[in-house]
């Protein structure tokens, strides 16, 4: 029995020894003194801590994370020597996008990364200022604009012709139409780009003739008309509508007009060829652009309206444009308000040479 006592007090030595041991063991671990590096955004501190965890680190460093702020541990991690705990705190920027402008945070510095962060995707074709490999001022501005491309048919009429043609069967002043003449339609695909849902530029992509237009045929008289003495009147030559004006040929034209704003030519002061048409002379009133395959560069014409209001008057076919193709004309102007007041409208063109 004596024995038995001996061996179990013999035990509960052991058992004290390994406890204190073990408590002495986990006192040091605790109470060992760690290397530890915090990088905080641009800021490096090496610091020698006795804290236990991040969370106590912080504390005796007098780092408060903000909202929203980024650090690569949980707080209650244990520091270890040669711990490395990254933060990133949280930075103001101004986003812009079209005309709507919000203060936004985010830990990160590169513009690609901030939208990332901020869940803002981008189009194929969209583009920030700055680009998205820079970084952002911090407080500074992010501009993001969105590019949209639509493409869309329009109808337009195709002015008819007119076409004049001599006959020894009528009376010189005398004219009979024998074909009434009938506009034709086409149907043009233009491409439309937008930035920030405001229109930046619009192109022609083709044209198709849907109904082709009948002309108007006209025969005027060239039989000299026999009269007595007393009521001997001059021979009328062939003219147009206004008097004294001599054609060699009418055609009716869808009119539009253009001037020198960046809208209209899409150059501004100072691009090459600004202000210079496809004459090389110098844009001015009284130039327009036709289709060169309907009426030669050089060609003088007068511009007659018909809805009463003033003429074009005399001009000089000049210039050339994108969208002028067939019986279509583009009248310079000087203004941009007078480009907007004529609008598009048709046109009687007399061609003088």
């Amino acid at each position: 029995m004596e024995d038995f006592s001996e061996e179990k007090s013999n035990h509960f030595k052991i058992l004290t020894i390994l406890a204190i041991a073990a408590s002495l063991t986990l006192g040091a671990y605790m109470y060992k003194a760690k290397e530890v590096t915090i990088l905080i955004d641009d800021e490096t501190r090496e610091v020698v801590s006795y804290d236990n965890t991040v969370e106590e680190l912080l504390e005796s460093e007098e780092i408060v994370l903000a909202d929203g702020a980024y650090i690569n541990l949980p707080l209650d991690t244990k520091l270890e020597d040669n711990t490395h705990i990254i933060i990133r705190q949280p930075k103001s920027y101004i986003l812009n996008i079209g005309d709507e402008k919000k203060e936004v945070k985010s830990v990160y510095v590169n513009v690609k990364d901030i939208l990332k962060d901020l869940d803002i995707s981008l189009g194929k074709k969209d583009y920030t200022i700055p680009p998205l490999s820079d970084d952002a001022t911090i407080g500074g501005e992010i501009q993001v604009f969105r590019i949209k491309e639509v493409i869309e048919n329009v109808e337009e009429p195709i002015p008819h012709e007119k076409v004049v043609n001599k006959s020894d069967k009528l009376d010189i002043g005398v004219s009979k139409v024998t074909q009434k003449g009938q506009n034709g339609t086409k149907n043009i695909e233009i491409k439309k780009v937008f930035e920030n849902d405001k229109l930046i530029s619009e192109d022609v992509l083709g044209e198709k003739v849907v109904k082709k237009p009948i002309p108007e045929i006209v025969e005027e008289g060239t039989r000299k008309k026999v009269v007595t003495p007393k009521k001997t009147a001059p021979s009328k030559q062939a003219t147009a509508s206004r008097g004294g004006l001599r054609s060699r040929k009418v055609v009716t034209m869808s009119a539009t007009a253009y001037d020198l704003s960046y809208e209209s030519c899409g150059k501004r002061p100072g691009d090459r060829g600004y202000g210079i048409t496809a004459s090389g002379t110098k844009a001015r009133r009284g130039v327009v652009a036709v289709d060169p395959r309907v009426i030669p560069l050089g060609t003088k014409l007068y511009i007659e309206s018909l809805d009463g209001t003033k003429d074009y008057g005399y001009a000089i076919a000049g210039d050339t444009g994108g969208a002028i193709k067939g019986n279509r004309i583009d009248l310079f102007f000087d203004t941009a308000g007078e480009v907007k007041r004529f609008g598009r409208r048709n046109v009687k063109v007399h061609i003088l040479n």
